[in-house]
């Protein structure tokens, strides 16, 4: 037990070393071969007391070449810590899309089945990685998965003031409204003073009249003569259009999981990019 333990160690050392002093991608694959070579060729589900893995490690630090020997090596892509934090998870922290692409493509799972666990999708929207966002919901991530402490991916993003990350959530059917208990996604743009983000928000149907827990409206969060209390207050003299109108029901009625298939309908080109908010 105790050469198992010194092994262990020696492991996760080395794999979050693999390519610190930039080694580049080769000098990371044979850097992560020689772990297994020194710790005798089974160390690639070995944990640590809080149940960390190599693979965990390097998706922390992204190195894709150490990630793709470990899975190739049977390292398990869905290991969870005792905190519940996987692999794909920590490819967000890092924002390695290499990373989390390879675990995909080796079935890690997008979300777990405990509400209370990290979320993949939550961090990637809070570090404001977008391309870990779009390559999630690609690979049949929920837009409107809610971790009970946190809310909804669009409420972290724009928590944490990522307009980019509101933006695809959006596109691919994120409900507008919903956040975390009574606060809205508006709300925390509002608390946050970001007016592209409240502009977007807008843009795709937000209640400017939902009351968070203290009974509050967004307008009356916004700062007094800032920009996003001139939006909020520009907004309720002047009702949505016609056309806003039409397209947000049209979505509505196509549904989160057949927004995809807006380009493949018989519509002009002008029309279907109206309905996916280009242009």
């Amino acid at each position: 037990a105790e050469t198992l333990s010194v092994k262990n160690e020696a492991n996760m050392l080395a794999v979050s070393r693999v390519d610190s002093r930039g080694g580049g991608g080769w000098r990371s694959k044979l850097y992560a071969e020689n772990i297994f070579q020194a710790s005798g060729g089974y160390s690639a589900n070995i944990v640590t007391i809080d149940h960390v893995t190599p693979l965990h490690e390097a998706c922390l630090s992204g190195h894709v070449a150490s990630v793709r020997l470990l899975i190739n090596a049977g390292a398990n892509v869905n290991a969870a810590t005792i905190d519940g934090v996987t692999p794909l998870y920590n490819s967000c922290t890092s924002g390695s899309v290499g990373c989390m692409e390879l675990l995909l493509q080796n079935g890690a799972h997008t979300c777990s089945s405990h509400t209370h666990y990290p979320s993949a999708l939550h961090e990637a929207c809070k570090r404001g990685n977008s391309q870990c966002v779009e390559s999630l919901l690609s690979n049949g991530a929920d837009p409107n998965y809610e971790v009970s402490h946190l809310g909804s991916p669009l409420y972290v993003s724009c928590l944490y003031q990522h307009t980019a990350c509101s933006k695809i959530l959006l596109h691919r059917g994120a409900n507008v409204n919903v956040g975390r208990g009574g606060d809205s996604p508006l709300h925390a743009a509002v608390r946050q003073g970001s007016a592209d983000q409240v502009s977007e928000l807008l843009d795709y149907g937000a209640d400017v009249n939902l009351r968070d827990s203290n009974s509050q409206r967004p307008v009356e969060l916004a700062p007094l003569g800032g920009k996003t209390q001139q939006l909020l207050l520009s907004f309720e003299v002047s009702p949505r259009s016609l056309c806003q109108l039409c397209r947000l029901q049209i979505r509505k009625l196509l549904g989160q999981s057949r927004l995809t298939l807006l380009p493949f309908l018989p519509l002009p080109s002008r029309v279907t990019h109206y309905l996916e908010h280009i242009g």
